[in-house]
């Protein structure tokens, strides 16, 4: 009974009290409150007129809750100050935070419950970090990228012998990179498709706003997380490979680095955060290609454009949308004052779109010379560490199901995800005509 009324108390604080609010905003016209209330599955269309109505007053919004950029110097002068950190609530000491501190549920973990990567920052942030980096270094992932194409070659012939249109969400675009992550961190292959799922319930953690039934999802998705986790890594420790898991149990064992808590939250955010993401990426990469066939033809006509093409998916249909900061004193920000406990939401899907520094913007160019320049990957210390891997996945991804399918086609049907933070397709039906 009383871990019912803590979960209850913890999904009130975090998202009901809160989409109450916001609601209530976005019917005036607040920008943020219409960002958490409608966001759901929100199209490429509807971000880029919220990111244009942002930046129609100057490079820092003021909302009723935060300040809003989309502007990407902006982005980048918060995510890289050490005015900001990361996470965007702090109950204090009064009421709210003394129920907060009673509704905690000991020992459980998240990606927004410390010791989790996304919300930690130095000195803790600098050493976990500093334990995976060297699997994601870009000399590391191009030593991946050959076992990458035989993970494609043998996802794509398992499409030819399917008969009629298929989901290539569930079909390629999820099973290629949870495919490479599970094996840098020694899943076996029988536990592919419980990552997966575990991913899916997980997504929804990241966003504001969540039912109450979506939340007792999300936190039970976690908890299985968890318990599965403990035992894989109990797994490795008596039987230890060559993979970073491995790696990071035998440093833990060794008494450097990590505790037993910090050793969980690394390694199931580098499981989950190594394969979520780029799902959206492929997928967002393939509706684009579909819908531009003149782009599809210049990669055609000159191959070497497909790193730079990743990247222009990338900027234009990011997989993540925004992320927050915490301003921790009293600054200025684009020469706006901002004073401390101020919350700042970088528009990373707007920034990508910003006309001051990307010409005619809303096009789809996969010979854009600056498209690497995007915020997609964040900037800053939080700099995403798998952006190499992300990049070398999408190209192989992309470029080996439409060589291997150029008259693929998109059927009706398409459904992006109802997710705010995270976004991406759910389903995309197609049919594939061989070669």
């Amino acid at each position: 009974m009383i871990a019912t009324v803590r979960q209850t108390a913890r999904w009130a604080l975090s998202h009901g009290l809160p989409s109450v609010v916001m609601r209530r905003q976005a019917a005036r016209g607040d920008i943020q409150g219409r960002l958490v209330s409608q966001g759901r599955g929100m199209n490429t269309d509807a971000v880029a007129a919220i990111a244009a109505e942002v930046r129609a007053d100057g490079p820092l919004h003021r909302s009723h809750f935060a300040h809003i950029t989309a502007s990407l110097p902006t982005v980048k002068e918060v995510l890289t100050s050490n005015d900001f950190r990361t996470g965007v609530f702090d109950p204090g000491d009064g009421l709210l935070g003394r129920i907060g501190r009673w509704a905690e549920e000991p020992g459980r973990l998240g990606p927004l419950t410390p010791p989790s990567l996304l919300v930690t920052e130095p000195p803790d942030h600098t050493r976990y970090r500093k334990l995976v980096t060297r699997v994601f270094t870009a000399r590391a992932v191009e030593g991946l990228r050959v076992r990458t194409q035989e993970i494609a070659d043998e996802l794509l012939d398992e499409l030819a012998a399917s008969e009629g249109p298929v989901d290539l969400v569930s079909a390629y675009c999820s099973r290629l990179p949870v495919t490479v992550i599970a094996e840098i961190l020694g899943v076996p292959p029988a536990d592919h498709d419980r990552v997966l799922e575990f991913g899916t319930a997980a997504a929804p953690s990241l966003d504001l706003g969540l039912t109450r039934s979506e939340f007792r999802h999300v936190e039970r998705g976690l908890g299985e997380f968890q318990t599965w986790l403990a035992a894989h890594l109990a797994h490795l420790r008596d039987h230890p490979g060559e993979d970073l898991m491995s790696q990071l149990v035998r440093v833990r064992d060794e008494g450097q680095g990590l505790s037993d808590e910090e050793l969980m939250a690394t390694a199931g955010l580098v499981l989950a955060a190594g394969f979520e993401t780029t799902v959206n990426l492929l997928g967002n990469g393939i509706a684009l290609l579909l819908a531009h066939p003149d782009q599809r033809a210049r990669l055609v006509e000159d191959p070497s454009l497909w790193s730079n093409a990743v990247d222009e998916v990338l900027r234009l249909d990011p997989p993540v949308l925004l992320t927050g900061r915490l301003c921790v004193r009293d600054t200025e920000v684009a020469g706006q004052p901002v004073p401390r406990g101020s919350v700042v939401t970088t528009l990373l899907a707007g920034a990508n779109r910003d006309p001051d520094v990307f010409e005619d913007a809303d096009r789809f160019d996969v010979a854009r010379p600056n498209a690497r320049d995007h915020v997609s990957f964040s900037a800053g210390r939080h700099f995403c560490l798998g952006a190499a891997l992300a990049r070398m996945e999408g190209e192989v991804g992309l470029r080996s199901l439409l060589e291997r399918y150029p008259d693929l086609e998109l059927l009706p049907g398409a459904q992006r995800r109802s997710t705010r933070i995270l976004r991406g397709y759910a389903e995309l039906p197609a049919r594939l005509t061989p070669p």
